[in-house]
Parts: C-alpha cells; structure tokens; sequence
C-alpha cells in the first residue's frame, strides 16, 4: 500500500448550514435502514419522557450519538439477532439509568415525603433494595415493600415497567410487571401509579448483561397494592367497591352464572398445611378471614401461591377483587362453611396494613456529619454555545463539547475546537503512518456532505479488528484542531473517554436484525452503494469459484506476505511478527439471484468465508488436493443471507484494501438459511 499523504481540507461546502444536504443527498441518507432505526429510537424516547413528566425537560443529554451507541451496544451483546423490543427496551432501561445517576435526589424526594406517614413495622421477609445490589441475590421468598417511583411501557412494546424505591435504600430498581397487573396501568386513573406503595413476592432477578447496566426483577404474580382508608381516593374505592358485598351475598348459583364478588375482610388467622396425595404432596396456606357482619370464610393458597402469605399480617385488611368462588369439599378442607376463595387467574388483591403500635423510646445518637452530593450547576451563558436551540458547554479554551448533540454530526459540521463529535460514514481509505514512534492511522470517511481524514491514535496495536474500503463505521470522540499546516484535523485516541469505533458492516447481528436492514434484491445493490445490503442469495460456485488458505494478521485481518523465517509484512500493518497470523480463506464466489437470474460476483475472508464455505481453513488446508477440487460442488444450490459492501469506487480499488482489482463486492457478513 502506498503511504499517501492527506489532504487538510475537506470536500464540502463552507456554509455551516442546519439542513446539512441538498434533497437528493437527504433522500439517499435516509434509506440507510439503520439511520431509519436510530430516528425510530429516539422519537419513542421521546414521547416516552413526554408521557413521564411533560414538565420536566427530560431529554437533556439524550444525543443522537448516544443512542447510536446503545443501540451498537445492544447489537454486540446479542450476536445473533435483535428486534425493535430489545433495542427500544434497553435503550429505555439505560436512559432511565442515566436520569436516576444524574439525579439522583429526585425518587428520594418522594419517598422521604411519604415516609413520615410510614409507621408500619418490616414484614418478617422483608429484603432491602439495597441489598439486592449487595448481594446480587433475590430469593423467591423475600419480600418488597416498595413505593412506586415510575410507571411506564417501554417503547415499541406493550410491555409495561415499574421503578421501584424503598424507605430504607438509595438504589431504585425496575420490574416487569405481570399482564395480570397490566389493567391498573393507566398513566391518568391507573392504581400502579407513582407514590403507591406496594408488597410484592416471588420475584426472580434478572442480573446485569452486557446489553443492560443494571439489574431488574423479572414479572410476578404475587402483588399486593396498599390502600389508606384515611387517603380520600383509596376510601371512596374501598366504599365504592369493596363494601357492597357480604360474605353471605355470595352465591354459587350466581358464580355459575358469571357473577363475580368484591369483598372486603379482616385477616384472623394464618395457617399453614400439607394436602398429601397418591403421588405429591402440595404446600397450603388456610388464611381465615371476617367481614363487617362477623361472618367467616376461608381464603385458600396452593402451592406457590403460599408465597402471597408473606405479605400479610393478622389483623391487616384484605380486599379481594373478583376471588375464585369454589366448595370447601374440592378444596379438601375439613371446615363447617359450603364455600371457600382461592387466588385466581382475574383475583386483585389489596391490603390495608395493620399498623402495630410499639412503644417510642427516645435514644442519644453520636453526632454524624453526612456528606452529600453536590447539586448539579447549570452552565454559565457565558460558557454555553446557542447552536439550533441547544445548549451546549464550552470550557475555558473556547473547545465546545458535542458529546450530547441531540443531532447528527455531518463532515460539513466540523470546525476546529469541537469535541465529542461522531461521525457516521463510509471508508474510503486508510494509510498507516510511517516514521512516528506511536501507532497512528489515518483513515478517511465519508458521508454524504463530503469527506475528511482522521487520525486514529492507538496505546499499542491496531485494535479495530477488519477495516476495509465501503465498510460502514461509527466513530465517537473525535476532537478537531487546527495542524501545524493551519488547517483542521480531525483526532481520535483509543482510550479517550467517550471514545469508541464500530464497524457495522461487520457487525453479526446486521443481517439477523430485520430492524436494522432493509432485504434487498442483487438487481438492486448497484443503485445503492453508500452502506451494507443485505440480500438472501444462492451460491454458484460453477460460474466462479476460488478458494486458497493463506495468512492473514490476526490484529487487522489483512493478508500478509512471509519476507523471512522470522518475519511477514501485512500490506495493512506493515512488518510484523510472525506470531501475529493465522490461517484464513481467500474465497471468490459467484452469488445468484434465482428469481431475477442476476449474478455478482464478490470475495470475503476470515469468519465470513467459514460460514459460507462451511469448514475452517485448516480442516480445508489439511484436505487432500482431489477433494480440495470437488469441495464447491457441495455447495451448489446453497441458500444465504449475506451483507455486501461496494469495495471499489469510480472504477479504482484502493490499493491493499481489496485483494482483487477486478471485483467490486464484498461479502461482510454471511449466514445460512434454514
């Protein structure tokens, strides 16, 4: 490869301009599906925080480059495949992550309001918040007494979430909440609102991935809402709902019939017991309950459903909601009543807790100075740039931080003392520097507002695995200068905070996302070249095929060429060790659109080559020659979904990028079809 210099200026206009294209160029962006996706992302987070609070300016650092990179986060961590669900699921949980981090006052605000009504004492199971972050740990049956922080349905689902605070913790947590639940949901009159308090059990914890930062507890059925007679909203529910129906209104005939029961009762006693059976013996809570005439019935729990006793204290106030009439003779009970209740699949249950008075005791505490954190500032408006409404923070040297942009970034944006940018684009080349005591590359990306160079500094190698010409990257952290030639340079240094460089080409979860792509035909591929089609193709290797097993670099994935017994020059790294390759494919293959009947033929290498050619390079290298020959027609008629790039621009292929002149497709990612 030759070592080219590269230009300081940019092609691009001069104006700074908010409507960064011309109409052709914006129409052409915006078919990139992934482009689409992020646009997607960021209007349902937005009308998300406009649903939460609509006084509250909630998207306040939500930048385009920070959803950008969640989604890319999300995309790693599942190799296989996402959908809208997780990506919009993860991209809420980490953004409600960040509000709480930055704020983290505001869910104790509410708390600490309710808590000086709060006289109850702990349930025995009671398990703290806090402790669950301690301890990474939840077994199924501890107990929650929790305050409804949040209430929400995380966008592009119907999948609604609780965030949960505690009197006793600082974190807050999320749950799934149970469809059984999902009725008493509504953001305008829904009981799961925020402030409510309530008991749940038997919850299992899903611990953090590398999609999601921080855990969450997976959906329960075993919820109890808490009510307060001396509240007005909960009393005229109690009165309107719950005291209308005696225990001895309640028919068999009309449960037969349809009729369903609310009642209202206090617990008097909890029982345990064990039903034992030819083949099992089941688990049974017998919770004897009274109601305002003195009447008794009993309440019945089976199996996990015992679980739900943990939530409640003798003399609290149950109110059941729709409980499943049954006969005390089907419930193997030996009690003098005709009918019993049971938990359910429509049963609600509410609780009025008793409070046990306790004697107050008055103790000296040791003086303790408490540190808290210091309140978040705003910026001074003499340090903040007024950039298309958007506030945006300067430091003392006039560098303005584009980290939380809540727009894209465009090459016809840069100026110098701009940090925090991200670029989206196309490679379109890359040169090593040579004579410099650090590893440093130049690579250039394109968009469709022009073209620029940037420095990509690295601590010791190359680390970015397999770049090449016509991949689709994202790169974050870019700062721009001026060079000592007086014009702008775009930086980039590997262990920079904020900085990061994702080849989506590459990416496996691009052609196993259908949000992510858009499948397109191999007729046409050749009207859109600026980012990576997916296309669902036939192998025909009898129209082209070449396959060899050469080395490659392990660190960037380019051919090397053995110039010694010690060493082999990398077109891409230069003179390297020869400790540093592995065997890999060199394959050349004709695809087929049998549909259509086009055929394109493309080249790959490394992972990419194995999934299509079905065998490592070394089982192959280890093959005889006579089956080494008879190897394609195996794969005759073989059926894949692969992800090309355009590797060669305006008739010329970049020198060292592509292995072949002659061809113009590359193959980035392929995977079999079932």
């Amino acid at each position: 490869m030759e070592n080219r210099g590269y230009a300081c200026n940019t092609k691009v206009g001069s104006a700074m301009d908010v409507d960064h294209c011309q109409q052709k160029e914006e129409e052409e962006e915006q078919e990139d599906p992934f482009l689409k996706f992020v646009d997607y992302a960021r209007s349902e987070l937005l009308s998300l925080e406009g649903d939460r609070n609509k006084d509250d300016d909630g998207s306040d650092g939500l930048g385009w480059s920070w959803i950008v990179s969640r989604i890319l986060k999300t995309c790693i961590a599942y190799s296989s495949g996402v959908t809208p669900a997780i990506l919009l699921s993860e991209l809420s949980q980490a953004w409600s992550e960040q509000r709480w981090v930055g704020a983290p006052k505001k869910p104790l605000e509410l708390i600490n309001h309710l808590k000086k009504n709060h006289r109850r004492t702990k349930l025995p199971n009671t398990v703290t918040i806090d402790s669950i972050y301690a301890k990474n740990f939840l077994s199924l049956n501890s107990v929650l007494e929790a305050v409804i922080i949040d209430a929400f349905v995380l966008p592009g689902t119907n999948i609604h979430m609780l965030t949960l605070g505690d009197y006793w913790s600082s974190n807050i947590i999320d749950v799934y909440l149970h469809r059984r639940f999902y009725d008493l949901t509504g953001l305008q009159n829904g009981i799961l609102k925020r402030g409510r308090e309530i008991f749940l059990t038997g919850c299992y914890l899903r611990t953090a991935t590398g999609g999601s930062g921080h855990p969450r507890l997976l959906p329960t059925e075993y919820l109890v809402i808490l009510l307060d007679e001396n509240q007005d909203d909960d009393a005229m529910l109690l009165g309107a709902q719950f005291c209308s129906d005696p225990f001895s209104s309640i028919s068999l005939d009309a449960v037969n019939r349809g009729a369903s029961y609310s009642l209202y009762a206090r617990i008097e006693k909890i029982e345990s017991s064990e039903i034992h059976r030819k083949f099992e013996t089941l688990q049974r809570k017998q919770i004897t309950l009274v109601d305002g005439d003195g009447v008794k019935l009993k309440f019945f729990l089976w199996g996990e459903q015992i679980l739900l006793a943990n939530l409640f204290r003798v003399g609290s106030m149950l109110a059941l909601d729709k409980p499943y009439v049954n006969i005390s003779v089907d419930c193997d009970t030996e009690t003098s009543e005709d009918l019993c209740l049971e938990y359910g699949s429509e049963t609600q249950l509410y609780l009025v807790p008793y409070i046990q008075h306790e004697e107050q005791v008055c103790v000296t505490l040791t003086p303790n100075r408490r540190h808290g954190s210091r309140p978040l500032g705003s910026f001074n408006s003499s340090q903040d740039l007024k950039f298309s409404q958007v506030s945006l923070p300067r430091d003392s040297q006039g560098t303005i931080d584009f980290s939380n942009y809540p727009f894209r970034s465009f090459v016809v944006d840069l100026r110098i003392k701009m940090t925090g940018i991200s670029l989206y684009g196309a490679v379109t080349d890359i040169i090593k520097e040579e004579n410099n005591q650090q590893t440093v590359f130049s690579l250039r990306i394109a968009d469709t507002s022009g073209e620029i160079w940037t420095k990509l500094h690295f601590a010791r190698f190359w680390s970015l695995g397999r770049v090449s010409f016509g991949h689709t990257v994202y790169i974050s952290g870019l700062t721009c200068t001026m060079s000592k030639q007086k014009c702008l340079e775009v930086l980039w240094f590997e262990n920079d905070i904020g900085a990061s460089f994702i080849n989506l080409s590459c990416l496996p979860a691009l052609i196993n996302s259908s949000c992510l792509h858009k499948l397109s035909r191999l007729t046409d591929i050749f009207y859109q070249t600026s980012y990576a089609q997916v296309c669902r193709v036939w192998l025909d290797p009898s129209e082209y095929f070449y396959v060899n097993t050469i080395f490659s670099h392990s660190l960037c994935g380019h051919f090397v060429n053995k110039i010694s017994d010690r060493w082999v020059e990398c077109s891409f790294c230069r003179t390297i060790s020869d400790a540093a390759v592995v065997r890999t494919f060199h394959l050349k293959i004709t695809l087929a659109d049998k549909d259509t009947g086009t055929k394109v033929l493309a080249w790959c290498t490394g992972q990419t080559a194995m999934d299509l050619l079905q065998i490592s390079p070394e089982e192959f290298y280890e093959l005889p020659e006579d089956e080494q020959v008879m190897y394609p027609s195996s794969l005759e008629n073989e059926r894949f979904m692969v992800a090309l790039v355009n590797c060669k621009r305006d008739g010329c292929v970049i020198d060292g990028l592509s292995p072949d002149d002659s061809i113009s497709w590359e193959i980035t990612r392929a995977c079999k079809c079932e």
